[in-house]
């Protein structure tokens, strides 16, 4: 059986659904299940239980410190292995993405999945095509961003949750592989341009100075957002790699068309 962690979650959730469309046995994992999932609290260690897998897709549990991220992987991995999961599949960072303020936490991850002594694979995800649209901010005349006229190769979450499926319906073929999927390069302009609406650069002191005044944001998530645009803006992640359109056996989503869908979606409605 396959069990894919953070069932509930974006990439979790799309990546069940690829592997069920393709008629494969698969089974979610999440600290809040729905029906017909596991229970699966990373921070719960005692009480996690892998009986039964075959194969694990670990979906990163990134939305918190860096050591909690680490400690939480780590148990999920002890667990593997003491209750026989036969391979892992873990959804990692872009090569690209060593510079950026979340990376330790993937590549320390991987050591941990290497040094697991499970056949492995692991998964070098580029950045959402639908983070990147989200990302932008609409002003009154149009959208703003800190990424200048800097590209990111991002990649349509559902294209990644179906590399993922693929791997983990033949574990096998893929063991000790790493995969950099990373997509077509798109501009903020481009987005700007699909949209309709000018689209104005900002500088990289001005954003981290309206991250650190949003509300909401948890004390990691500017530094990590900051990082991201200036990878961005000064181009350390617009490199391209087939092996994403390799694994899926199709050209893939049109990326440019996920974020603008995203940015669309975030645009004020127009005052009567």
């Amino acid at each position: 059986m396959i069990l894919v962690t953070g069932a509930n979650g974006n990439l979790g959730s799309a990546t069940l659904a690829a592997l069920r469309a393709r008629g494969i046995a698969a089974t979610g994992g999440s600290r809040t299940p729905g029906e017909g999932m596991r229970r699966l609290d990373f921070d719960d260690h005692a009480g996690l239980d892998l009986a039964g897998v075959s194969t694990l897709v670990l979906i990163s549990a990134g939305y918190a410190e860096d050591d909690q991220v680490i400690e939480r992987h780590a148990a999920v991995l002890d667990a593997a292995v003491r209750d026989g999961v036969g391979h892992v599949v873990y959804t990692s960072l872009t090569t690209a993405g060593d510079h950026l303020g979340f990376a330790p936490a993937h590549r320390a991850t991987e050591r941990l999945v290497r040094a697991s002594g499970l056949p492995w694979t692991i998964l070098r995800n580029g950045l959402y095509a639908e983070l990147f649209g989200g990302l932008l901010m609409w002003a009154e005349d149009g959208v703003e961003s800190p990424f200048g006229d800097g590209a990111l190769a991002a990649v349509a979450r559902e294209d990644l949750a179906d590399a993922a499926a693929v791997v983990a319906a033949s574990p096998a073929g893929h063991s000790g592989r790493v995969h950099d999927l990373v997509g077509t390069p798109i501009t903020a302009g481009q987005v700007a341009d699909r949209l309709g609406v000018p689209h104005r650069a900002i500088g990289l002191g001005e954003y981290r100075r309206r991250l650190l005044e949003a509300p909401g944001l948890l004390p990691f998530q500017p530094p990590m957002l900051a990082s991201i645009a200036t990878g961005i803006r000064h181009g350390f992640l617009d490199g391209t790699a087939p092996a994403l359109t390799d694994l899926l056996g199709r050209p893939a989503r049109d990326p440019l068309a996920a974020a603008v869908a995203v940015a669309s979606a975030t645009r004020p409605k127009a005052r009567v």
